[in-house]
């Protein structure tokens, strides 16, 4: 047997063992922002050597989440390729909002705790490309009348973000329950959308997402 293939087990296990410590953090810091790697470690069920293995510090164990959620977004984002018709810039903003909502969910500890341990600029470069992508919709549905315009589509970009991280810190509270429609609608009426057809477009955006859910299933 070569050294390799002797090795390959125990990356395997450092691999699944990495895997639980994040999952674990995800989990766990949104309960108690001031856990100790100590008790997380415990809560991962790895002895702390192995914590510490992997992540020597509280900045190693944020960065490495911060770069997993970076990775998530992107990859959601593709996921949402444009098909070759536009939608209507409103329908467009909702599923745009339905597809970030599960992200933000998951990773809603770390915005919480990202610009105090990470830094403004590495948030900034975390949520960049969502923030393309919003601004982009918005400035198309400026375009078509379908929002205000008395605000430049990146700086109501920024506001509609600011509310929805509002909105996930309310979440972290217990505070509001959502699947992303409740969040949709506040979006697109923030927007400049008039609410009645705010919910309308977001309850047959929502009826499309778990239809495709099923069909992935």
């Amino acid at each position: 047997m070569t050294k390799s293939v002797a090795r390959e087990p125990q990356r395997r296990n450092a691999r699944s063992n990495r895997a639980r410590i994040l999952a674990t953090a995800r989990q766990e810091l949104g309960r108690n922002p001031d856990i100790t790697l100590e008790e997380l470690a415990r809560a991962s069920g790895v002895v702390r050597r192995t914590l510490f293995g992997h992540f020597p510090g509280r900045a190693a164990l944020l960065e490495a989440l911060a770069e997993e959620a970076s990775e998530t977004l992107r990859s959601t984002l593709a996921a949402g390729a444009k098909p070759m018709e536009p939608e209507p810039a409103e329908r467009a903003l909702a599923q745009f909002v339905f597809s970030m909502w599960p992200v933000g969910d998951r990773y809603r500890m770390l915005l919480a705790l990202a610009r105090h341990d990470l830094g403004a600029e590495r948030v900034a470069e975390i949520l960049a490309p969502a923030r393309d992508e919003g601004t982009a919709i918005l400035q198309r549905g400026q375009r078509d009348g379908v929002f205000h315009t008395h605000l430049p589509p990146a700086v109501l970009s920024a506001a509609l973000e600011a509310m929805t991280v509002a909105l996930l810190e309310e979440v972290n509270t217990g505070a509001l329950e959502d699947d992303g429609t409740r969040v949709a609608v506040a979006t697109l009426i923030a927007a400049g959308v008039p609410e009645k057809q705010a919910r309308v477009v977001a309850d047959d955006v929502a009826s499309t997402v778990v239809a495709e859910s099923a069909t992935d299933a």
